[in-house]
């Protein structure tokens, strides 16, 4: 189960071990695919790392599940791989693992771990030389670093100084049980930062420490029952959205529904399709249109929003009153 504001160590392998990331440049476009994924589902990397044949994420997902990025991730590079490489069949050795991290003590380990990844392999000596690694985003200086460097250093400490040294007094620790030398005469190590609070990535939900998420509660609903909910919401028929209308705010009504349903409520496209009469491609492609507006234009995000939470309120109160009359009245004296 993947909840929204979970963190998760997220992995796979290349089947037969092939050493498919040791070309610079695919190991970039699995970089630049994962990037892609983050800005558009909202993760929050805590750590990353791309080996030759494997690859290790730490990530704290959004509103929108982690299996849709996922898929979007090792789909897109796996297809990708075999046109450029004129190979066919399965890429990855089996389904990506995803295991939930529940504990403060658990992330900072699983950071450390990570990007250690390069020395327990005998790749290099120190972290910092391993290219392909969110190590090097958080001791040194890169423009636009794929890992959240705050978030991952938070892990360690308060102010961006103390949580650099316990987190590098952690990896020379971890490198030095591992054979290699964690950096400890590397002149990054001695570097004077400059000392300030650290600014994590804001108004994100988590899981807390009960393991229950702060996010909205979507209970499960049949697809017409959904279509039918978000369409009184937003004050059109959904004989309306089924019909070949083609004026804006139809269209707009499409999006709306096709994207909150498969991104926020745990809709198939292939269901919303068969409520609206609609080819399952066309209502991915829906979504798709939804998401590009969700990133381009903050006001369509904004109503994205508004209308989770006005759904996910209707859909509590009528659980409500389910309760109620399943239950019935109490009787009292």
């Amino acid at each position: 189960m993947f909840a929204e504001g979970g963190v998760y160590h997220l992995y796979n392998r290349v089947a037969s071990g092939e050493p498919v990331f040791s070309d610079p440049e695919e190991a970039l476009r699995f970089v630049e695919l994962a990037r892609e994924v983050k800005e558009r589902d909202g993760w929050t990397v805590f750590a990353w790392c791309v080996m030759s044949n494997h690859y290790h994420l730490a990530v704290r997902a959004s509103v929108v599940p982690v299996w849709r990025g996922m898929h979007h991730l090792q789909c897109t590079f796996s297809r990708g791989f075999n046109r450029r490489s004129a190979r066919t069949g399965g890429l990855w050795q089996s389904r990506y693992q995803a295991k939930l991290v529940d504990e403060q003590r658990y992330l900072s380990q699983l950071v450390v771990y990570v990007h250690l990844n390069p020395v327990r392999a005998g790749a290099v000596d120190d972290p910092v030389d391993h290219v392909f690694s969110g190590h090097r985003e958080i001791v040194k200086s890169v423009r636009v670093p794929l890992v959240d460097t705050d978030d991952a250093l938070l892990c360690f400490g308060d102010t961006s100084r103390a949580a650099r040294r316990s987190y590098l007094s952690a990896i020379r620790a971890g490198a030095k049980e591992a054979g290699g030398t964690g950096g400890a005469d590397s002149p990054i190590a001695s570097l004077v930062w400059r000392d300030r609070d650290l600014e994590p990535r804001t108004s994100q939900e988590y899981v807390d420490q009960l393991g229950v998420s702060t996010g909205l509660e979507r209970p499960a609903m049949p697809a017409g029952q959904f279509v039918e909910q978000l369409c009184g919401l937003l004050g059109v028929e959904p004989e309306r959205l089924a019909s070949r209308a083609r004026d804006s705010s139809t269209a707009e009504g499409r999006r709306i529904v096709a994207t909150l349903g498969v991104e926020r409520w745990r809709q198939r496209a292939a269901d919303i399709a068969r409520v609206l009469i609609k080819n399952p491609d066309v209502v991915s492609w829906w979504v798709g249109e939804g998401v590009r507006r969700r990133l381009e234009e903050p006001d369509f995000a904004s109503k994205l929003d508004d209308l989770d939470r006005a759904l996910a309120g209707r859909a509590a109160i009528a659980g409500k009153c389910d309760a109620g009359r399943v239950l019935g009245p109490r009787r009292t004296g």
